[in-house]
């Protein structure tokens, strides 16, 4: 059942609840908590090391125009997150020790799936990011992170993704190819991001205050990504690592602040070839299996820069970013991603914790993975799109997206936006689909 009418309704009950009150109050729109301070309990909390959060993301889309499906509809989807921090310096005496907890639910329905895509390859992005990985309860988190020489060396071990540390990038954009650690959405068969985790290690040495290096070792094990293993903690299944490097730089450009990644992955599992068999041959026409590679590999690179500030208000001005990604050509469908965009914070001086952003994105198959199409439906006998087992060829898609961030209280945003994707899953006969969304991000 589409329920964006009562989630909206939702939202404007509370933000019109919210007032000028005390942050400790219920619904106060200077507290960042839905439900307050809880006359004074959460802050006596924090104090003695223990913070508890709860969260709600949720996403509505509707196909507004052109897509796989014209048939016009709206679809929700959300995430509720459960968590905690435990700050164990304070706790149990631990130096430069803290622990985090985190369990998400994931439900509804993506707009992407049937109406935007051709169903019978998919897509590449998706219109509501937060759509994915199964309806389902996660240990998304649990992970012990302790300090060690001053600070200088971090390490943290448990259960977490890896775009948590490495590729990390802002969730506020709704359509995917915007949101998040970019790497694990091209190479998502071995790279999880939120909110599935798996057993993991990473080690950072901080070689300045404005320069830190980072690895990481990274269960890679499929099992994970299963629905009925949201709370599995057994390495059974476990067919490999992903082991990340990666270098950060955040310095201050005239008073401004920026961040600029650089890494590498590599996995040693093996990986199969998306055209040719054993023996060299387009394995859709031999009809032989898929050869296999011993490892896969790929880089990033990203960049968030400030490059305005409002008088001596840096919380407001513009910020630019961009990122790109190269993976490997004999085992990805996708071979590079590049994106580009900008957000500006407090446009208005009535409305100083608005922000509005744009952004544009394009996803580049591999030839290798075109060919294979094309060879299959040569040995099928297929040349008709429109034919039920015609496998589509899938080339590049674009997106772009529009948003504008209504900050109604410091526990609730709500992002309207409008995103138009060019030729959706990479499938050149879809048309141009142009998408309505709303998100909504509040705490508790």
């Amino acid at each position: 059942m589409f329920q964006l009418p009562k989630i909206c309704c939702i939202g404007l009950a509370l933000s019109a609840l919210a007032t000028p009150a005390g942050a400790s109050e219920m619904f106060a729109s200077d507290s960042p908590w839905m439900l307050g301070d809880w006359g004074g309990t959460r802050s006596q909390l924090l104090e003695k090391g223990y913070d508890f959060t709860l969260g709600y993301t949720g996403e509505m889309g509707s196909n507004l125009h052109g897509g796989y499906d014209h048939d016009r509809t709206a679809r929700y989807s959300d995430q509720f997150t459960f968590g905690s921090h435990l700050d164990l310096e304070k706790i149990l005496g631990w130096h430069d020790t803290e622990m985090q907890l985190t369990i998400t639910e994931r439900h509804g329905d993506n707009i992407s799936n049937d109406r935007i895509n051709d169903p019978r390859v998919g897509g590449f992005t998706s219109a509501q990011e937060v759509w994915g990985r199964g309806e389902t309860w996660r240990l998304t988190q649990m992970w012990i992170k302790q300090k060690y020489f001053d600070g200088a060396l971090d390490v943290k071990f448990g259960r977490f993704g890896e775009g948590e540390d490495f590729n990390s990038f802002p969730c506020d954009f709704q359509n995917l190819a915007f949101c998040g650690s970019q790497v694990g959405n091209w190479v998502g068969g071995i790279w999880y991001n939120w909110p599935v985790s798996q057993w993991a290690l990473r080690v950072r040495y901080n070689l300045s205050p404005a320069l830190y290096a980072q690895v990481g070792v990274f269960e890679q094990n499929p099992s994970n990504l299963e629905s009925g293993n949201g709370f599995k903690l057994s390495g059974s299944g476990t067919q490999g690592a992903v082991m990340p490097v990666e270098l950060v730089w955040s310095p201050r450009i005239q008073g401004l602040k920026g961040e600029y990644r650089a890494g590498y992955y590599y996995s040693n599992a093996k990986a199969q070839d998306v055209l040719k068999d054993s023996n060299g041959q387009p394995a859709a026409l031999s009809g032989a299996a898929y050869r296999s590679s011993s490892s896969k590999h790929g880089l990033w690179l990203g960049a968030q820069q400030q490059v305005t500030s409002l008088a001596s208000d840096q919380s407001r001005g513009l910020s630019l970013f961009a990122n790109a990604t190269v993976h490997d050509k004999k085992t990805n469908a996708i071979d590079n991603y590049v994106q580009a965009g900008l957000v500006y914070k407090g446009l208005f001086d009535a409305r100083a914790k608005d922000d509005i952003g744009f952004a544009l994105a394009r996803v580049h198959v591999n030839p290798a993975y075109r060919k294979n199409a094309r060879l299959a439906n040569q040995a099928a006998g297929l040349d008709d799109y429109d034919n039920p087992g015609f496998l589509p060829v899938q080339d590049t898609e674009y997106s772009a997206e529009l948003y504008y961030g209504i900050h109604l209280a410091d526990w609730l945003t709500v992002r309207p936006n409008l995103q138009y994707i060019r030729h959706p899953g990479g499938v050149s006969q879809v048309d141009g689909a142009l998408i309505g969304g709303l998100k909504i991000q509040s705490s508790f």
